[in-house]
């Protein structure tokens, strides 16, 4: 009997040994920095309500010895989401969360050409300058390159809030449409109400990434934070590409919604 009981007080350290040393070697195999992914731990558990406002979180220790990290990773990652205004430190009492992680993705991508529009409809473009503009990016499946381009990059937001950083080519007889519409509305929503052009079709794709250190500071979150960076490409009746449009989406603001029935 007391041998069983000794197997039975090991066992859950056992299972928190094996459980931490795969969370090392999974920390181990990802190109993120590990401060980066402990953020990214504490975070969900923020979100998931594990901790909820008011509460004290594991103390560095703990969280050294679960995530099986330096001290200076657990500080690294606790700066972050201080950074993000989620947490405090009060010297001598722990760390308390002051604030819950926003559940709201208020951006559905689009399965539609109405739902591409809708949400984006009466954001407003702050035109960022460029000093080169890149050639676009037209494949052989994407339609007939227009004789010319005016490239506008520019980052989007939702009232104050920054939500996306679009880089855009529209086809140059398209832009002298309307210039000045161009130059303060989401050329996609100005596009959509050219009743005079014949579009044919719209095609999106979409790649989940992490934010590079330029990206990171136009959308006001972190280095390697989450995104979804969207290509969109629309062509006229005759198969010309009048729109390129690459935009990268802060992930926090994004949902995709599929119905499948």
């Amino acid at each position: 009997m007391a041998a069983d009981n000794q197997i039975s007080a090991r066992t859950p350290n056992l299972m928190s040994l094996r459980t931490n040393s795969r969370r090392k070697q999974t920390y181990a195999q990802s190109r993120v920095p590990r401060y980066l992914q402990v953020a990214s731990a504490l975070r969900q558990r923020i979100r998931e309500g594990h901790w909820t406002v008011g509460d004290k979180i594991s103390t560095l220790q703990a969280l050294e010895n679960e995530y099986q990290v330096a001290r200076v990773t657990v500080r690294q990652a606790i700066d972050i989401l201080q950074t993000e205004g989620l947490l405090e430190s009060h010297q001598g009492k722990g760390t308390y969360v002051i604030k819950s992680v926003d559940r709201t993705r208020w951006l559905q991508l689009a399965t539609d050409w109405d739902a591409l529009i809708r949400p984006i409809r009466n954001n407003v473009p702050h035109l960022l300058p460029v000093e080169e503009p890149p050639p676009p990016q037209i494949g052989p499946d994407d339609g007939t390159p227009a004789d010319s381009y005016h490239f506008i990059r520019s980052l989007q937001t939702r009232g104050k809030d920054p939500y996306a950083v679009a880089s855009v080519h529209i086809a140059e007889q398209v832009y002298k449409r309307n210039p000045e519409a161009f130059s303060k509305r989401v050329a996609l929503a100005v596009i959509a109400e050219m009743d005079e052009l014949d579009l044919s079709r719209a095609h999106e794709t979409l790649v989940v990434g992490s934010a590079d250190v330029q990206t990171a500071r136009l959308l006001q979150t972190t280095l390697n934070a989450p995104i979804a960076e969207a290509r969109c490409v629309v062509s006229d009746a005759n198969g010309v590409v009048i729109y390129i449009g690459e935009i990268t989406y802060r992930g926090d603001c994004v949902r995709l919604n599929i119905e499948l029935m």
